[in-house]
């Protein structure tokens, strides 16, 4: 199967407000804890091995990073919360921006929860998919690392957190090692940002 989010490029960072792009198109936003394995699971997503950069280092994204997949059409990175290590002022820089962004760009399609699945919806998860809920847009949720517990577990962890949510969002068992899930998620990205897959 083709994958439509293979042909994203790296085309921006943002610090402030007014280094975004035209508010134009489509995006998805990527959000998840320190070390959830978020830039893993893009770098998957789009079949490249260092679009998003990786590190043993948890927090290392430290600004808005847009990818384009097409004309008008990207994928955001967001700053992995929890700040691991995060000087406070810089942690309130990005609490205001982060708010800003989700109240007034409407560009936006869609927002990817990363949640490792051995540690899902903590408070910063929860406060994440609020920002979706108050502006009616779809979430979805990859719990990631579903290789490393057993199939009992995964189904046990994942109707809890269906449970959890009450149908306020989707939710999938996620491997950037394994591969598993990775066609059901590029479907929702794709559908989102209205790539005709």
């Amino acid at each position: 199967m083709k994958n439509p989010l293979a042909r994203a490029e790296y085309r921006l960072a943002a610090h402030l407000p007014s280094q975004l792009p035209t508010d134009t198109g489509f995006e998805v936003a990527f959000a998840g804890r320190s070390n959830a394995g978020k830039s893993s699971a893009l770098n998957t997503l789009c079949n490249q091995n260092s679009l998003a950069r990786t590190s043993k280092t948890p927090g290392r994204t430290q600004q808005l990073v847009y990818f384009q997949v097409a004309p008008e059409k990207h994928l955001v990175d967001l700053p992995g919360y929890g700040y691991a290590k995060v000087p406070e002022n810089l942690r309130v820089h990005w609490q205001e921006f982060i708010n800003e962004f989700f109240h007034t760009r409407q560009a936006l399609a869609g927002l990817i929860v990363v949640m490792d699945i051995r540690h899902p919806m903590r408070e910063f998860d929860q406060g994440m998919l609020s920002y979706a809920f108050r502006r009616g847009m779809p979430a979805h949720i990859l719990l990631t690392k579903a290789d490393k517990i057993g199939r009992g577990e995964q189904t046990k962890t994942i109707r809890e957190v269906k449970a959890q949510l009450a149908g306020t969002a989707s939710v999938q068992l996620f491997s950037s090692e394994t591969k598993l899930g990775v066609d059901e998620a590029r479907g929702v990205v794709a559908n989102w940002l209205q790539l005709g897959v």
